[in-house]
């Protein structure tokens, strides 16, 4: 099942939530090590978990979270405009119908079967909000491993700049 959630007020306000942001302080801060907030010690939450932010959210069988996507508009700040501007060789493209994908999260639990099936539910899902939305463009901030799979996507994708080295990781 795929869940879409907007409009949150309270970050941890259900178990979707909650185990959406714990999966995302094991994905970036554990395995990742970015230097990002954590709440509580297991919550991986950032200024941008607003009620501005959309999330896809895909559960396996028992409700329980296999892989996230969190979405932001771009006509108010967001990552690539705030925190990477110098990735773009232009302005960071904005407007309503610009989402910026952002912490694109597969459940570390999983084998990699269902780790690529996860995945291809949660592509999916985006190319699905976007025609539901009017979302004609999508942008987003990623390291070059991860970018060379959404290459492989098949999606009609373009950089916006050269790819930089940024705190030792190559991003496009």
């Amino acid at each position: 099942m795929v869940r879409l959630v907007e409009s949150v007020t309270s970050p941890l306000q259900s178990r979707a939530l909650r185990e959406m942001f714990e999966a995302r302080k094991r994905v970036f801060v554990d395995l990742l090590q970015w230097d990002v907030p954590v709440l509580e010690g297991r919550y991986e939450i950032d200024q941008f978990d607003d009620e501005n932010a959309a999330y896809l959210i895909v559960a396996d069988r028992h409700g329980r979270h296999s892989g996230s996507a969190r979405l932001l508009p771009t006509v108010r700040p967001h990552i690539l405009d705030s925190l990477f501007p110098d990735l773009c060789a232009a302005a960071a493209p904005s407007g309503p119908s610009v989402m910026e994908i952002t912490r694109f999260c597969l459940g570390r639990d999983q084998p990699a079967r269902e780790r690529l099936e996860t995945r291809n539910r949660l592509v999916s899902a985006l190319a699905h909000y976007a025609l539901r939305n009017g979302i004609a463009t999508y942008t987003g901030v990623a390291e070059m491993g991860w970018l060379q799979q959404i290459l492989a996507f098949g999606w009609n994708c373009r950089p916006l700049g050269l790819p930089r080295r940024i705190d030792g990781k190559m991003l496009g």
